[in-house]
């Protein structure tokens, strides 16, 4: 309960169940990925449901006059694919000591390695909104348990959310690295180009320049300037992309169809086209939030040197530039971001394991699993592409 009110905890089968309007005021408006309509086209699409291994429970709480305060994105899981965080190595180790790992539960967006909220709490702020993030959770070991499910994981949440919850009912905390472009104010692309060391600033320019010269023509484009062509082109470039990683393919050609139905003006699609023959040959998909650009997806049908750093993230750079927009978050992984102006930021995870072995054992491997991360934090930042001064001397100005 809050404020000595009672509140009623419900999972449901879907989605769907739960209003669009009630789900969307506690989601808000920021983050294109936990909004009703991004969550609904998983689960419409195929890709998000109990034969993929991805059972929608997503839950509510309500006040005494059944109105949603909270809400939270969950799924029942088969297996630990999609998600961006790695635990294979915990279930086979619990599975060789004779454990069943899964089903496990999963709050985090499908196939979506992004940080955003996922305990959702609407207009609550302070000891309200922490205590209505508690309760979620505490909601989710008890289903866990309910369900002889072996762990309850909550990905890639915000950092407030990780103040809130790191070490509550034994959650534990893990951190991860991905690449993030900060926009420091910059007024063109040019100007992001004089932050960096006169080094990287001329291989980034080479490399512009290559893209730019293979007679490719490059396309921004959102809302209704994105067409059943653009939009088949691009399935065609995510299934080239899986094909070449030897990966799965999560989202299905509905997936992307039904994104162009409902939430095109939340997209940023960069096509490359042909400039001889029309002919769409890469492309990269973006969702826009209210301070983020988020890259997704990229696919090709040619190898052509440079164009997926063009594609996916100058040409990002670029629309988060002329857009006002604070970052650009570029996915999962990718070590060779750091040197295009990229930069090393922390991810989080919570994890509530269970079985006290299991979560004794995982609890040694996260601090030591912290203490490797922090090494490397500090070793990518001293490798930063960006100019020590900052005032560029004159052999340096661009």
């Amino acid at each position: 309960m809050t404020d000595g009110a009672p509140l009623t905890l419900s999972v449901h089968p879907s989605i769907r169940a739960i209003p669009a309007a009630a789900w969307d005021a506690c989601a808000g408006g920021d983050n294109p990925f936990v909004s009703h309509a991004f969550l609904s086209i998983l689960e419409d699409s195929g890709s998000a449901c109990a034969e993929t291994g991805w059972q929608p429970c997503p839950l509510t709480l309500t006040d005494v006059d059944g109105t949603v305060v909270a809400c939270a994105p969950l799924y029942l899981k088969s297996h630990s694919y999609g998600e961006y965080v790695f635990d294979w190595s915990w279930a086979d180790a619990f599975q060789r000591a004779g454990g069943a790992y899964y089903p496990k539960f999963q709050c985090a967006v499908p196939f979506t390695p992004a940080t955003g909220p996922r305990l959702l709490t609407g207009a609550a702020t302070g000891e309200r909104r922490r205590i209505l993030q508690q309760t979620l959770a505490d909601g989710m070991i008890a289903l866990a348990g309910a369900n002889e499910a072996s762990s309850v994981h909550i990905t890639f949440p915000t950092d407030g959310e990780v103040a809130a919850l790191s070490g509550h009912n034994r959650l534990r905390h893990r951190t991860g690295i991905q690449f993030h472009w900060i926009n420091e104010g910059y007024d063109s692309f040019d100007g992001f180009l004089a932050a960096l060391n006169s080094r990287k600033r001329k291989t980034l320019r080479k490399e512009r320049e290559k893209a730019n010269a293979q007679g490719v023509r490059f396309l921004t484009l959102s809302g209704k300037d994105i067409t059943p062509r653009h939009w088949q082109a691009f399935y065609g470039f995510y299934l080239a992309t899986v094909d070449r990683k030897w990966s799965n393919a999560y989202l299905t050609e509905r997936f992307f169809t039904l994104l162009g139905e409902r939430m095109a003006d939340s997209v940023v699609l960069v096509m490359g086209e042909d400039e001889r023959t029309g002919e769409l040959v890469c492309g990269a998909l973006n969702l826009r939030g209210a301070d983020t650009l988020y890259g997704r997806n990229w696919g090709a049908t040619e190898q052509a040197k440079f164009l997926h750093f063009e594609t996916c993230y100058y040409r990002a750079i670029e629309y988060a530039i002329a857009h006002g927009l604070k970052r650009v978050e570029a996915g999962a992984q990718g070590g060779h971001k750091l040197l295009r102006g990229y930069r090393p930021v922390l991810t989080h995870s919570l994890h509530w394991i269970a079985h006290p072995g299991l979560e004794s054992a995982v609890s040694r491997a996260l601090r030591q699993e912290r203490a490797e991360i922090t090494r490397t934090l500090a070793e990518m930042e001293a490798d930063s592409p960006f100019r020590q001064e900052q005032t560029a001397t004159a052999e340096e100005s661009p």
